[in-house]
């Protein structure tokens, strides 16, 4: 049985966009644990910024199959 070729995510910076199912994640600044963050819906062009650990937003994102639009 062959081994199956896993691609990694990238790792979360500063500026990247990411894309889900109609919601869309602007990171914001990038600390050592915790990551400034946004999530639109739709065309949104304002909202409220977030405050999480990395290790989480990078959970949700792979379980959201978000995919990187920007870095």
């Amino acid at each position: 049985m062959k081994p199956k070729k896993r691609i990694s995510q990238p790792a979360i910076e500063a500026g990247q966009v990411w894309q889900m199912e109609g919601v869309t994640c602007h990171i914001g600044q990038v600390g050592k644990t915790l990551v400034n963050y946004k999530l639109l819906k739709g065309d949104a062009v304002r909202g409220p910024s977030s405050l999480g650990n990395k290790e989480v937003l990078t959970k949700h994102l792979k379980a959201k199959k978000a995919v990187l639009l920007r870095k």
